[in-house]
């Protein structure tokens, strides 16, 4: 039985029993329920290094339609465990925290969504996955950063579109594509933050270092950049590209699989504007721990639902998603 006080706070605070091996306790407690564990990449890194599968949210939303477990523990903000109910429906699907939201997803109310979208009739809807439940079932097909510009372009050019809720990412879209998307006015909190002049700072700094830029930064931030893409995009360029530096614009997370992946290369996190630290991170992300991630698969709480009628419009622009991106090679 769930304590009131643990559903009042949305996660579980049991003290854990000292000389637990947690990592040791939550292998075993994975296979013994058959669980599977995926983070995002903006997770704590020992998130990342306990993990199952790692990865942004395409592939993330990816892996969950085709996993066997029973369980899914998604250590990641609320929409991603949303998603993954609505793609399984029969699996227990569990966040660690509930308080793990998502700024993005947060700055476009459903109600106020589908009311532009009446607004504008005759638009097809293209929704950032970034988003909840309620309002990707007011969508047409939901996109990530990953095939966001692919699946724009699989429309015709005269194809009138509402993109939302990210308008950094939808301008970047329109600008690659020459579309003139109606862009909702949403954005997230981490990459809106970015310092184009701190940036600037630390190329006169390092010279030689490349600029990782995810697109949901401001234009202004995006022009210098010389790579721009999804995390994963970012990572995979990180690896495969000679230069030894880079400075990254995205999430801090991402630096601990980018470091792992590229030992003997440096990273440095992009500053935001307003602060004297020296990255930027999602508070909402961080929420996810190792003792919540312990206690949350000891309970097997707190579970995410979706309303079924909810869940029954959003699966239609998840899955359409999933499959231009599985006809487009992604």
């Amino acid at each position: 039985m769930i304590e009131k006080k643990w559903k009042e706070l949305g996660y579980i605070d049991e003290p854990i029993p000292e000389g637990t091996d947690i990592k040791a306790e939550i292998r075993r407690m994975c296979k013994e329920k058959n669980a599977i564990i995926m983070a995002h990449y903006y997770t704590e890194g020992e998130i990342q290094d306990i993990a199952d599968y790692i990865g942004d949210s395409l592939a993330l939303a990816q892996k969950a339609a085709k996993t066997d477990a029973d369980i899914i523990v998604m250590c990641g903000v609320h929409f991603m465990g949303e998603t993954n109910k609505i793609l399984c429906p029969d699996k227990v699907v569990l966040v660690p925290d509930l308080n793990a939201t998502c700024s993005l997803a947060e700055s476009c109310p459903a109600n106020e969504f589908e009311a532009f979208v009446k607004a504008h009739p005759n638009h097809t809807v293209v929704s950032y996955v970034n988003t909840t439940a309620a309002t990707k079932a007011l969508t047409d097909v939901v996109v990530t950063s990953s095939n966001a510009r692919q699946i724009v372009e699989s429309f015709p050019k005269d194809t009138k579109i509402i993109f939302g809720p990210d308008k950094n990412l939808g301008n970047y879209i329109n600008s690659i594509t020459g579309r003139d998307m109606l862009l909702w006015n949403g954005a997230c909190h981490v990459h809106e933050k970015f310092s184009l002049e701190k940036i600037l700072q630390l190329k006169e700094e390092h010279p030689k270092a490349k600029i990782l830029v995810h697109p949901e930064c401001k234009g202004a931030v995006v022009k210098v950049a010389d790579k721009v893409g999804s995390t994963a995009a970012l990572l995979k360029y990180s690896i495969s590209e000679e230069a030894t530096e880079f400075i990254v614009a995205t999430e801090s997370g991402i630096l601990h699989e980018m470091q792992k992946a590229c030992p003997n290369k440096k990273f440095i996190p992009a500053p935001p504007e307003d602060s004297t630290c020296a990255c930027n991170e999602c508070n909402f992300m961080k929420l996810i721990t190792m003792n919540k991630l312990y206690n949350c698969l000891k309970y097997e709480w707190p579970q995410v639902e979706v309303d079924r009628d909810v869940a029954s419009r959003a699966i239609i622009p998840i899955n359409k998603m999933l499959e231009i991106s599985e006809n487009l090679g992604l």
